[in-house]
């Protein structure tokens, strides 16, 4: 029996999931979780072969996640399921560690194969979103610029961010700027716009 842990944030679609899979002869679901944080003591205790993640889950996203799988618990391989199917977060993904990436509107067949597929050692990569990471190129954005434009994100000033990060007003209006530059905005809100377009945020 393949093993696996499934972490999505929304009840029903975790549930139909969970239903669908185990309806597969060799797959077993042994743990459902709906926080990033629940992800990693629930593999530690149940020990899955497969951990399919979503990307955006409260308090850790799933890109997190598969860092810290790989960290501590390098048998469970990774597959990142998400309605986002951005550039930017299959690069992260396979960075941190996944072994397949796949939207979530594709069928259930598409995944019950992945899961089979990860865990003899493959990858798997939705196709159409291959094609636009590499198009894309990789993420232009430092770990500051990306912290600095995620907090500007909800219309916060520079004084705020500031605070919040723990920086001078004008590191972060360099970081800004030169975000806005990366990103070729016109302003900070473009700069947001872009770069959650293209899954660098």
């Amino acid at each position: 029996m393949i093993r696996v842990l499934l972490a999505e944030d929304q009840g029903m679609m975790r549930g139909a999931l969970a239903l669908l899979l185990d309806l597969e002869d060799d797959i077993e679901v042994v743990a459902q979780v709906a926080d990033g944080a629940e992800v990693l003591p629930a593999a530690l205790r149940t020990r899955p072969d497969v951990a399919v993640l979503d990307i955006e889950m409260p308090n850790r996203t799933g890109l997190d996640v598969a860092a810290d799988l790989r960290r501590e618990l390098p048998s469970c391989r990774v597959l990142i399921v998400t309605t986002f199917g951005r550039p930017g977060y299959l690069r992260r993904a396979m960075e941190a560690g996944a072994r397949g990436f796949l939207v979530k509107d594709g069928p259930i067949e598409d995944l019950v194969a992945a899961i089979r597929r990860v865990l003899a050692g493959e990858q798997v990569v939705d196709p159409v979103l291959a094609t636009a990471a590499l198009s894309v190129g990789p993420n232009p954005l430092t770990d500051r610029e990306r912290d600095v434009l995620a907090a500007a994100a909800d219309g916060a000033t520079v004084a705020d961010i500031a605070g919040r990060l723990h920086l001078s007003e004008s590191t972060v209006r360099n970081y800004l700027s030169s975000a806005i530059g990366k990103t070729g905005s016109r302003n900070r809100i473009e700069a947001v716009g872009a770069a959650r377009q293209n899954g660098w945020l």
